[in-house]
């Protein structure tokens, strides 16, 4: 690939991952975490960003992408491991996030008290629209986001810009009381999932291949080589802007303003427009917010009604739309720190899993391996990420859980998952090793 070509694939990559949700969650965990913040951010960049980034670059392995890839796991594995990610970044979590998150920038800064009924009616009236783009999907949508994203992309720079020039001596925030110093790597590692970027990669990087076949690149080694250069463009690119805000945040002075029930990444992004630029920043950063969000949760809706529809032809495509727009208009009403809240438990599960398997299929891609190297590490994992999230939330107790290594920073997934695959490999010794086509 030409450095034009790497070029202009990193900028189609970084723009499917930078969204107005996702904008969220670095000024919360910048103001949240204090004289800790370096440490708390860059755990966030490796979890909201190098996941990510990974991904797309592991589903470049496999001519077929993660659909066929995931099939050397188990077939029966590759349909329930992407139909779980798929209503993940759709209707359970991420579609009813884009709604609450541009109710919460472009109609709560604006309002005398916040009430469910506010909600319900915006709600209401935003997957309207959203299900109206969604039953005749064509370029309308694809045509608004390729504006929308340069606007919401200048605006964010323009406000880390003015306001690092205004912050720039200010004093760093006092990490919160509920923020604890000596986890900060692991909470923002943790932090990073809510992203769901990582996820996302593994449904979405069949868009990177076809964006690179495009360009006349089919040889597999080549396509890997373009893939992995794209994304580190994108990678750069998106931990900057992360960073960026995360800092701002870290170093604002709200002067007594009191955060109340609004989500505080929202609300801190909303101060800071509105210190740096006056009444008109809120204004101009909320417009763009919520056009951003109806593009997103539109090509959400779209992505995972086809993709249902694939694998079940008999519910037609606009049944699937009605169906997923109910839910997420459902869910939606619960609030944007619920809904991101309830997501938390399921995400906790299901990173550990996505992680194992990208890190599984990329080494079994340099390294050769049998099939039980790649299957007893994911059962384990899966079963072990599940009880874990059900011991942390005192659903059930087993304090023996505490005694695995590197639980208390939360990855005792990673020694089941070497030590799964060092099994699998000698009980497979003798037999065929997985290839990718």
């Amino acid at each position: 690939m030409s450095t034009k070509q790497v070029i202009m694939v990193g900028f189609t990559l970084f723009a499917m991952f930078f969204g107005a949700g996702n904008l969220i969650f670095p000024p919360a965990l910048g103001f949240s975490s204090g004289e800790f913040f370096w440490t708390a951010i860059l755990a966030f960049v490796l979890t909201g960003v190098g996941l990510p980034l990974l991904g797309v670059v592991v589903g470049s392995i496999s001519k077929g992408g993660y659909k066929e890839s995931l099939k050397n796991i188990h077939p029966a594995f590759a349909v329930i491991f992407l139909i779980a990610i798929y209503l993940t970044i759709g209707p359970f979590f991420a579609i009813p996030r884009t709604a609450t998150t541009a109710y919460e920038m472009s109609v709560v800064p604006f309002l005398e008290s916040n009430s469910a009924m506010w909600l319900l009616i915006f709600s209401l009236v935003y997957f309207i629209v959203v299900l109206l783009l969604s039953l005749k999907p064509g370029t309308l949508v694809n045509s608004i986001g390729q504006i929308l994203t340069p606007l919401l992309l200048i605006g964010i720079v323009l406000l880390i810009v003015v306001a690092g020039y205004t912050y720039f001596n200010n004093p760093v925030v006092p990490a919160a009381e509920t923020f604890e110093g000596s986890a900060a790597f692991t909470t923002g590692f943790t932090e990073g999932y809510l992203t769901m970027d990582a996820i996302a990669a593994i449904a979405f990087s069949v868009l990177v291949l076809n964006s690179i076949r495009q360009l006349g690149i089919t040889n597999r080694k080549e396509l890997l080589i373009g893939t992995i250069k794209s994304a580190i463009l994108a990678a750069i690119l998106l931990a900057a802007i992360y960073i960026s805000l995360g800092w701002l945040a870290n170093r604002v002075d709200l002067g007594g303003t009191a955060v109340d029930d609004q989500n505080l990444g929202t609300f801190l992004l909303t101060f800071m427009s509105n210190d740096v630029f006056g009444v008109f920043g809120p204004i101009l950063l909320g417009a763009i917010v919520l056009f951003a969000c109806v593009t997103t949760g539109t090509g959400l809706i779209v992505s995972v009604s086809e993709y249902f529809n694939s694998i079940i032809p008999k519910i037609p495509y606009k049944v699937w739309v009605v169906l997923f727009v109910l839910i997420s208009f459902g869910l939606a009403n619960q609030g944007l720190n619920q809904v991101i809240a309830t997501s938390v438990p399921i995400l906790s599960i299901i990173y550990p899993v996505a992680m194992t398997t990208v890190l599984l299929l990329i080494l079994t891609y340099f390294l050769p391996s049998p099939r039980l190297s790649l299957q007893i590490p994911v059962i384990l994992v899966s079963i072990l990420s599940i009880i874990s999230v059900v011991h942390r939330n005192g659903w059930v107790e087993m304090s023996w859980l505490e005694s695995l290594p590197l639980f208390a920073n939360s990855f005792e997934w990673i020694p089941l998952m070497i030590v799964g695959y060092i099994v699998g490999y000698l009980i497979g010794l003798k037999k065929p090793r997985v290839e990718y086509s």
